[in-house]
């Protein structure tokens, strides 16, 4: 944690603001190409990792124009089909946009930073290994590193719940554990070179996490703290709350579903609900003396 926090403070100024909006412009980039000519990305631009030993290493950044629902069909197709692949993959940007927006506003544009690179390297890594050592040519696409922003955004906001289907309400922590059981069950049915490329893809997951997260909650005494904190809880007044947003003065009382942050800028550990976590208007210590 603290070797992570020094890196952000020599390369922090380095960070590309806004990631996602710039993914997304390559997914419609992509999405252009897969109706215009399939055949362009995966002769030129996919990783193909025989294709990068040969010299041709731009394809360990071309690769990431691949749309995250897949192939599109192409002109010449139904109008009905090219409509449905339009739907699903506009869908699918506008989810995948307000998952790294959302991730870049809570870690920083730094931490999202490294986190999609290393999702990036990973593949790289995992395609050229699996050809090199296990003499299989995987070539990848974009698929692990969208569901590495997916579990990311699960570890960070569980209990937000995702409408299944439009209308199947189902909490994020609960669709992350399916798709863990859905990459477990390939890990172990597949080959070394499977295996090997479910590991590197998705192992910004578990070394970021492992690198920035507090790892104070296995200690014992914050295992007493925190029982000691429960066991004055349950002798709150009947009707008192624990928490309650600065900005529109919610408590856990008017939603089962409401999460509530602490802002680490705001002075006096003012507490605010999701809705004004990242809207609200930071208090200085002079602002609360006045108020005051």
């Amino acid at each position: 944690m603290k070797f992570f926090s020094k890196m952000e403070r020599k390369l922090g100024r380095y960070a590309i603001r806004n990631l996602m909006y710039y993914i997304m412009i390559i997914y419609a980039v992509g999405i252009v190409i897969q109706m215009l000519n399939p055949a362009f990305y995966w002769g030129l631009l996919c990783l193909n990792p025989q294709a990068i030993l040969r010299g041709e290493i731009w394809r360990i950044v071309t690769f990431l124009i691949y749309p995250p629902m897949g192939s599109m069909a192409p002109l010449g197709s139904s109008m009905g089909v090219m409509m449905s692949d339009l739907l699903f993959n506009g869908i699918a940007l506008s989810l995948y946009y307000s998952l790294g927006t959302n991730l870049e506003r809570t870690w920083g544009a730094f931490r999202f930073n490294v986190y999609f690179f290393m999702g990036v390297i990973g593949h790289v890594l995992a395609s050229l290994i699996g050809y090199i050592v296990f003499r299989q040519p995987l070539i990848l696409t974009t698929v692990y590193l969208n569901f590495s922003l997916f579990f990311a955004f699960a570890a960070v906001y569980p209990n937000l719940e995702f409408l299944l289907f439009m209308v199947l309400p189902v909490k994020a922590k609960v669709l992350a554990i399916f798709d863990g059981i859905f990459f477990l069950y390939g890990f172990i049915v597949g080959g070394a070179a499977d295996r090997c490329a479910i590991i590197l893809s998705l192992a910004n997951f578990l070394i970021f996490f492992l690198m920035t997260r507090n790892l104070n909650r296995i200690n014992p005494k914050e295992i007493k703290r925190k029982r000691d904190y429960q066991a004055k809880v349950k002798i709150l007044p009947k009707g008192a709350s624990r928490h309650k947003c600065a900005v529109c003065g919610r408590t856990e009382a008017d939603g089962e579903n409401l999460e509530f942050r602490y802002c680490s800028k705001c002075a006096g550990g003012l507490e605010y609900c999701q809705d004004h976590l990242y809207t609200h208007r930071h208090v200085t210590e002079e602002i609360k003396q006045l108020n005051e």
